[in-house]
């Protein structure tokens, strides 16, 4: 049932959306915040640095605990998890409330891409796979362009703190529909007879036993080819997450926008990044269904992903409107290349530990941004100013580009030398 699958990608991708309005509460609202709890740069940076180191070390734990719990009960857990943490910042009262929140909400979204990469994994075939993470992975863009305009019309109604009280209610909802939804193909109430073994048929053959088997970290860490994907994640995630946590304020703070303004135009560049979601990951798949190598179809995708994203560094020297425009250019590219590393685990490794190495590879990218976060905020209190930043965030995905070429010269199963240590 083909219009199955999409609906299952659909699902997903709302529920990526879900997580990333739950992370633009913070810098969306951070202005009306401030009247009540007062945060400098460097405050600020902690509490996304909260929020990295946590998602960072759930990213990986998430991974294996979708692994082990299985994908409809995993996500449903952590999704419940983080809608109530973002609930609970309506309730802080001083920084180290927020900061508690904070590392909370990061704990649960930890396990939301790693669920929806073993969703991949359970239902697409490999032409299919990158158009399938592409759709999920809109949902960050979902997310991100409904979050300013909203939060906007909601502070203009009511107290900041209704902000998240409705993001958690919203997180909860989906939960319902998830667990009534989701079904592994092989359990699937919509599947039966042939339609369950044309789906199944159409899935890459596992390595021998692979259903029950769990392939421990080390065994992973041995490959050459996860440690690229970390460290490539890590540089990425880094311009990522300083995108994501950081163009509302810099808005604020650079170009004199107030909350009606931010929430009138910054959901441009967001929408840029789902329109770069969909087009890495249909670009990759019709190089597929041309001929072209899994190889060639993923690299020269990354290769044009990663080539826009110099641009960002003339975004200081432009007017607003252009400034918006090479946002909306990088936006695209980044969440192109993002699509296409994150489907990468399921063309090298065998499906029993996509979740794990989707994991390690998130565990990366957080720990990225959490550091350049860091750095970001000592930069800006230090006199440097945003020049710099967007100096230093320009090089990171023409270097990651690099490693990936260098590190895995070509991109193709390597199920014998994992089948090797995989003893139960």
């Amino acid at each position: 049932m083909p219009s199955l699958r999409w609906r299952i990608a659909l699902l997903v991708s709302l529920g990526i959306a879900v997580s990333y309005f739950d992370r633009q509460t913070l810098p969306v609202a951070v202005t009306a915040i401030q009247r009540d709890i007062p945060l400098s740069n460097t405050a600020y940076s902690e509490l996304q640095a909260a929020f990295l180191i946590a998602y960072a070390v759930m990213y990986a734990a998430g991974g294996k605990l979708i692994d082990t719990l299985g994908t409809r009960r995993g996500f449903l857990l952590i999704m419940i998890w983080w809608s109530l943490a973002c609930a609970s910042h309506g309730l802080a009262t001083g920084f180290g409330m927020l900061l508690i929140s904070r590392l909370l909400l990061g704990m649960g979204e930890g396990g939301g891409f790693p669920a929806a990469t073993r969703v991949v994994a359970e239902w697409y075939s490999i032409d299919q796979r990158s158009l399938a993470m592409g759709i999920m992975n809109a949902g960050t863009a979902i997310g991100a362009v409904v979050a300013p305009p909203l939060i906007a019309l909601v502070l203009g109604i009511a107290s900041w703190r209704w902000v998240f009280f409705l993001s958690g209610v919203i997180g909860l909802l989906w939960s319902l529909a998830w667990w009534h939804g989701y079904f592994p193909p092989s359990l699937h109430p919509q599947l039966s007879g042939e339609a369950r073994r044309e789906t199944l048929a159409s899935l890459p053959e596992p390595t021998e036993n692979e259903s029950a088997t769990r392939i421990p970290w080390l065994h992973l860490l041995a490959h050459i080819e996860t440690w690229a994907l970390v460290l490539a994640k890590f540089l990425t995630d880094a311009a990522w997450y300083f995108y994501l946590f950081w163009l509302p304020k810099y808005l604020y703070d650079a170009r004199g926008f107030d909350i009606k303004q931010v929430g009138a135009y910054a959901w441009i560049p967001y929408a840029a990044s789902g329109v770069g979601c969909l087009t890495g990951g249909w670009l990759s798949a019709w190089l597929l269904r041309r001929g072209k190598s899994l190889n060639f179809s993923r690299k020269l995708a990354l290769g044009l992903s990663a080539a826009v994203m110099p641009s960002i560094l003339l975004v200081t020297h432009v007017p607003v409107q252009f400034a918006l425009l090479l946002f909306s250019l990088a936006f695209f590219g980044q969440q192109s290349w993002s699509t296409l590393i994150m489907i990468l685990p399921t063309d090298l490794f065998p499906r029993s530990a996509v979740g794990s190495v989707a994991g390690l590879v998130g565990f990366g990218g957080a720990i990225g941004g959490t550091i350049f976060g860091f750095v970001v905020g000592y930069l800006l209190d230090h006199g440097f100013g945003y020049s710099a930043v967007f100096g230093a965030v320009s090089t990171l995905h023409i270097i990651a580009f690099v490693l990936i070429i260098v590190t895995i010269p070509v991109i193709a199963p390597i199920y014998q030398p994992l089948k090797a240590s995989t003893q139960a």
